[in-house]
Protein backbone atom coordinates (compact mmCIF):
# COMPACT_ATOMS: atom_id res chain seq x y z
CA UNK A 1 0.00 0.00 0.00
CA UNK A 2 1.32 3.41 -0.71
CA UNK A 3 2.09 5.21 2.05
CA UNK A 4 -0.34 8.54 2.80
CA UNK A 5 1.18 9.98 5.46
CA UNK A 6 3.34 12.07 3.92
CA UNK A 7 3.42 13.47 -0.31
CA UNK A 8 6.30 13.29 -2.52
CA UNK A 9 6.98 15.95 -2.36
CA UNK A 10 7.19 16.48 1.94
CA UNK A 11 4.41 18.81 2.10
CA UNK A 12 0.94 18.07 2.83
CA UNK A 13 0.14 14.74 3.13
CA UNK A 14 -2.08 12.41 0.60
CA UNK A 15 -5.09 12.38 2.97
CA UNK A 16 -4.47 16.40 3.43
CA UNK A 17 -4.75 16.28 -0.45
CA UNK A 18 -7.36 13.70 -0.92
CA UNK A 19 -9.81 15.67 1.33
CA UNK A 20 -9.20 19.03 -0.15
CA UNK A 21 -9.93 17.68 -3.73
CA UNK A 22 -12.94 16.31 -2.47
CA UNK A 23 -14.09 19.51 -0.83
CA UNK A 24 -13.09 21.66 -3.64
CA UNK A 25 -15.27 19.59 -6.01
CA UNK A 26 -18.27 19.78 -3.29
CA UNK A 27 -18.11 23.68 -3.15
CA UNK A 28 -18.73 23.64 -7.02
CA UNK A 29 -21.69 21.20 -6.59
CA UNK A 30 -23.28 23.04 -3.94
CA UNK A 31 -22.65 26.54 -5.32
CA UNK A 32 -24.38 24.88 -8.70
CA UNK A 33 -27.47 23.36 -7.42
CA UNK A 34 -30.82 24.41 -8.25
CA UNK A 35 -29.99 26.08 -11.70
CA UNK A 36 -30.20 25.60 -15.18
CA UNK A 37 -27.36 22.78 -16.30
CA UNK A 38 -26.56 22.30 -19.81
CA UNK A 39 -26.40 18.03 -19.90
CA UNK A 40 -23.60 16.38 -22.10
CA UNK A 41 -24.87 12.92 -23.57
CA UNK A 42 -23.09 10.15 -22.54
CA UNK A 43 -25.68 7.71 -24.39
CA UNK A 44 -28.03 4.82 -22.49
CA UNK A 45 -29.72 7.05 -21.00
CA UNK A 46 -26.55 7.97 -19.02
CA UNK A 47 -25.38 12.35 -19.08
CA UNK A 48 -23.28 14.68 -17.07
CA UNK A 49 -23.75 17.91 -16.92
CA UNK A 50 -21.82 21.37 -16.16
CA UNK A 51 -21.32 20.68 -12.52
CA UNK A 52 -20.18 17.26 -12.91
CA UNK A 53 -17.55 18.95 -15.72
CA UNK A 54 -16.92 22.18 -13.50
CA UNK A 55 -16.63 20.21 -10.12
CA UNK A 56 -13.68 17.84 -11.86
CA UNK A 57 -11.80 20.66 -13.06
CA UNK A 58 -11.63 22.02 -9.11
CA UNK A 59 -10.76 19.10 -8.15
CA UNK A 60 -7.97 18.40 -10.77
CA UNK A 61 -6.50 21.86 -9.74
CA UNK A 62 -6.35 21.30 -6.35
CA UNK A 63 -4.64 17.78 -7.59
CA UNK A 64 -2.30 19.06 -9.63
CA UNK A 65 -1.20 22.20 -7.38
CA UNK A 66 -0.05 19.80 -4.67
CA UNK A 67 1.19 16.66 -7.13
CA UNK A 68 2.25 17.73 -9.77
CA UNK A 69 3.62 14.38 -10.69
CA UNK A 70 0.60 12.41 -10.80
CA UNK A 71 -1.22 11.33 -12.92
CA UNK A 72 -5.55 11.66 -12.75
CA UNK A 73 -8.34 9.60 -13.85
CA UNK A 74 -11.61 11.63 -14.22
CA UNK A 75 -15.09 10.18 -14.81
CA UNK A 76 -15.46 13.20 -17.03
CA UNK A 77 -12.07 14.00 -18.32
CA UNK A 78 -10.71 10.55 -18.67
CA UNK A 79 -6.60 9.85 -17.74
CA UNK A 80 -4.94 13.06 -17.27
CA UNK A 81 -1.31 13.56 -16.78
CA UNK A 82 1.40 10.76 -17.52
CA UNK A 83 0.57 7.69 -18.46
CA UNK A 84 3.28 5.78 -17.02
CA UNK A 85 2.86 8.03 -13.54
CA UNK A 86 3.85 5.91 -10.62
CA UNK A 87 0.64 7.67 -8.62
CA UNK A 88 -3.17 7.98 -9.74
CA UNK A 89 -6.20 9.43 -8.82
CA UNK A 90 -9.72 8.45 -9.23
CA UNK A 91 -12.03 10.78 -9.54
CA UNK A 92 -16.05 10.76 -9.55
CA UNK A 93 -16.75 14.53 -9.36
CA UNK A 94 -20.43 14.05 -8.63
CA UNK A 95 -21.82 10.50 -7.95
CA UNK A 96 -25.36 10.98 -8.07
CA UNK A 97 -25.97 12.79 -11.55
CA UNK A 98 -29.47 12.08 -12.00
CA UNK A 99 -30.47 12.37 -8.22
CA UNK A 100 -28.91 15.57 -8.71
CA UNK A 101 -30.24 16.98 -11.85
CA UNK A 102 -33.92 16.77 -10.37
CA UNK A 103 -32.96 18.67 -7.25
CA UNK A 104 -31.83 15.68 -5.04
CA UNK A 105 -29.38 16.36 -2.54
CA UNK A 106 -28.08 12.75 -2.10
CA UNK A 107 -24.99 12.58 -3.85
CA UNK A 108 -21.52 12.23 -3.33
CA UNK A 109 -17.77 13.71 -4.50
CA UNK A 110 -14.76 10.84 -4.53
CA UNK A 111 -11.43 11.18 -4.73
CA UNK A 112 -9.40 8.53 -4.22
CA UNK A 113 -5.80 7.37 -4.67
CA UNK A 114 -5.35 4.51 -6.37
CA UNK A 115 -4.20 1.69 -3.09
CA UNK A 116 -4.04 5.07 -0.52
CA UNK A 117 -5.66 7.91 0.42
CA UNK A 118 -9.34 8.57 -0.02
CA UNK A 119 -12.07 10.74 0.95
CA UNK A 120 -16.25 11.45 0.22
CA UNK A 121 -17.68 14.57 -0.04
CA UNK A 122 -21.28 14.91 1.40
CA UNK A 123 -22.23 18.20 -0.69
CA UNK A 124 -25.31 19.51 1.07
CA UNK A 125 -24.14 17.83 5.00
CA UNK A 126 -20.95 19.42 4.87
CA UNK A 127 -19.18 16.06 6.40
CA UNK A 128 -16.39 14.76 4.41
CA UNK A 129 -15.30 10.87 5.18
CA UNK A 130 -11.76 10.00 4.69
CA UNK A 131 -9.40 7.52 5.05
CA UNK A 132 -5.04 7.80 4.88
CA UNK A 133 -5.50 3.56 4.27
CA UNK A 134 -5.12 2.61 7.33
CA UNK A 135 -7.85 4.27 9.82
CA UNK A 136 -11.06 6.07 8.48
CA UNK A 137 -13.13 9.78 9.99
CA UNK A 138 -15.70 11.73 9.08
CA UNK A 139 -14.78 15.56 9.56
CA UNK A 140 -17.38 17.90 10.56
CA UNK A 141 -18.01 21.16 11.29
CA UNK A 142 -14.02 21.24 12.00
CA UNK A 143 -13.59 18.08 14.19
CA UNK A 144 -12.51 14.39 13.25
CA UNK A 145 -14.18 11.31 14.34
CA UNK A 146 -13.45 7.83 14.14
CA UNK A 147 -15.99 6.03 11.78
CA UNK A 148 -17.84 3.59 13.36
CA UNK A 149 -19.85 0.50 11.45
CA UNK A 150 -22.67 -1.53 13.48
CA UNK A 151 -25.66 -3.22 12.15
CA UNK A 152 -28.10 -1.13 14.46
CA UNK A 153 -30.23 0.26 11.97
CA UNK A 154 -30.87 -2.85 9.76
CA UNK A 155 -31.19 -0.72 6.91
CA UNK A 156 -30.18 -1.97 3.35
CA UNK A 157 -29.15 -0.15 0.45
CA UNK A 158 -29.51 -1.52 -2.58
CA UNK A 159 -27.92 -0.37 -5.88
CA UNK A 160 -30.49 -0.65 -8.93
CA UNK A 161 -29.01 1.08 -11.55
CA UNK A 162 -27.50 -0.97 -14.51
CA UNK A 163 -25.12 -3.08 -15.83
CA UNK A 164 -25.68 -6.43 -13.95
CA UNK A 165 -23.28 -8.60 -15.19
CA UNK A 166 -23.83 -11.60 -12.24
CA UNK A 167 -27.30 -11.38 -13.31
CA UNK A 168 -29.08 -13.71 -13.93
CA UNK A 169 -27.02 -16.28 -11.36
CA UNK A 170 -27.27 -13.40 -8.81
CA UNK A 171 -29.38 -10.25 -8.75
CA UNK A 172 -29.05 -7.93 -5.99
CA UNK A 173 -32.54 -6.58 -6.59
CA UNK A 174 -33.75 -9.96 -5.81
CA UNK A 175 -32.76 -9.15 -2.07
CA UNK A 176 -36.06 -6.80 -2.37
CA UNK A 177 -38.61 -9.87 -2.69
CA UNK A 178 -36.64 -12.40 -0.18
CA UNK A 179 -38.74 -12.82 2.52
CA UNK A 180 -35.81 -13.67 4.52
CA UNK A 181 -34.45 -10.60 3.67
CA UNK A 182 -37.57 -8.34 4.55
CA UNK A 183 -38.01 -10.03 7.69
CA UNK A 184 -34.83 -8.85 9.20
CA UNK A 185 -33.95 -5.95 7.02
CA UNK A 186 -35.45 -2.53 5.76
CA UNK A 187 -34.01 -1.64 1.80
CA UNK A 188 -33.52 1.37 0.91
CA UNK A 189 -32.60 2.72 -2.97
CA UNK A 190 -30.10 5.62 -2.79
CA UNK A 191 -28.39 5.90 -5.83
CA UNK A 192 -25.18 7.46 -5.12
CA UNK A 193 -22.09 5.72 -3.00
CA UNK A 194 -22.53 7.88 -0.33
CA UNK A 195 -24.27 5.21 0.58
CA UNK A 196 -20.41 3.47 1.22
CA UNK A 197 -19.74 5.91 3.47
CA UNK A 198 -23.03 5.10 6.06
CA UNK A 199 -21.90 1.57 6.13
CA UNK A 200 -18.69 3.11 7.40
CA UNK A 201 -20.30 5.21 9.40
CA UNK A 202 -23.34 3.01 10.69
CA UNK A 203 -25.87 4.97 9.20
CA UNK A 204 -26.57 1.70 7.69
CA UNK A 205 -26.00 -2.20 7.90
CA UNK A 206 -24.93 -3.03 4.43
CA UNK A 207 -24.64 -1.67 0.55
CA UNK A 208 -25.62 -4.31 -2.32
CA UNK A 209 -24.43 -3.33 -5.68
CA UNK A 210 -23.40 -5.19 -9.43
CA UNK A 211 -20.49 -4.21 -11.51
CA UNK A 212 -17.39 -4.94 -12.54
CA UNK A 213 -13.41 -3.98 -11.47
CA UNK A 214 -15.09 -1.81 -8.44
CA UNK A 215 -12.07 -1.35 -7.04
CA UNK A 216 -10.34 0.61 -9.87
CA UNK A 217 -13.72 2.62 -10.60
CA UNK A 218 -13.84 6.44 -9.91
CA UNK A 219 -17.28 5.86 -8.70
CA UNK A 220 -16.59 3.35 -6.02
CA UNK A 221 -12.74 3.54 -5.25
CA UNK A 222 -12.82 6.08 -2.73
CA UNK A 223 -16.34 4.31 -0.67
CA UNK A 224 -14.36 0.82 -0.42
CA UNK A 225 -11.03 2.32 0.83
CA UNK A 226 -13.22 4.17 3.69
CA UNK A 227 -15.27 1.14 4.31
CA UNK A 228 -12.28 -1.52 4.34
CA UNK A 229 -9.93 1.32 6.91
CA UNK A 230 -13.24 1.31 9.11
CA UNK A 231 -13.21 -2.60 9.70
CA UNK A 232 -16.70 -3.27 7.25
CA UNK A 233 -16.26 -6.39 5.55
CA UNK A 234 -16.20 -5.92 1.72
CA UNK A 235 -16.17 -8.74 -1.13
CA UNK A 236 -17.72 -9.36 -4.49
CA UNK A 237 -21.54 -10.62 -4.61
CA UNK A 238 -20.45 -14.37 -3.88
CA UNK A 239 -18.18 -13.23 -1.24
CA UNK A 240 -15.04 -13.62 -2.66
CA UNK A 241 -12.41 -10.97 -2.15
CA UNK A 242 -12.72 -7.82 -4.41
CA UNK A 243 -10.67 -7.70 -6.94
CA UNK A 244 -10.19 -6.40 -10.62
CA UNK A 245 -11.88 -9.11 -12.21
CA UNK A 246 -15.00 -9.75 -9.21
CA UNK A 247 -18.70 -9.24 -9.88
CA UNK A 248 -20.50 -6.77 -7.75
CA UNK A 249 -20.31 -5.66 -4.43
CA UNK A 250 -21.04 -6.69 -0.63
CA UNK A 251 -19.93 -4.15 2.05
CA UNK A 252 -21.30 -5.18 5.28
CA UNK A 253 -20.70 -3.57 8.90
CA UNK A 254 -19.97 -6.62 10.40
CA UNK A 255 -19.42 -10.53 9.49
CA UNK A 256 -22.80 -11.68 10.67
CA UNK A 257 -24.85 -9.59 8.29
CA UNK A 258 -22.11 -10.04 5.81
CA UNK A 259 -22.77 -13.53 6.18
CA UNK A 260 -26.45 -13.46 6.50
CA UNK A 261 -26.68 -10.98 3.15
CA UNK A 262 -24.17 -13.64 1.84
CA UNK A 263 -26.50 -16.62 1.81
CA UNK A 264 -29.89 -14.86 0.66
CA UNK A 265 -27.74 -13.19 -2.63
CA UNK A 266 -26.84 -16.90 -3.31
CA UNK A 267 -28.75 -18.04 -6.70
Amino acid sequence: MIDSTAGPDGADTDTDVAIAAARAGADVVRSMYGGRLSRIDKGGGDFATAADVAAEQAILDVIRSARPGDSVLGEEGGRRGAADAARQWLVDPLCGTLNYAVGNMLVAVNVALRDGAAAVADPFSGEVFFTDGTTARVRRDGTDTPLSPTPTTRLVDVNLDPPFPSAPGTRAVNLLAHPDFVADFRPRVVSTTLALTWVAAGKRAAYVTDGTDLTTSVHFAAGIAVCRAAGCVVTALDGTPLEPNARGLLAASDTQTHAQLLTLLKP
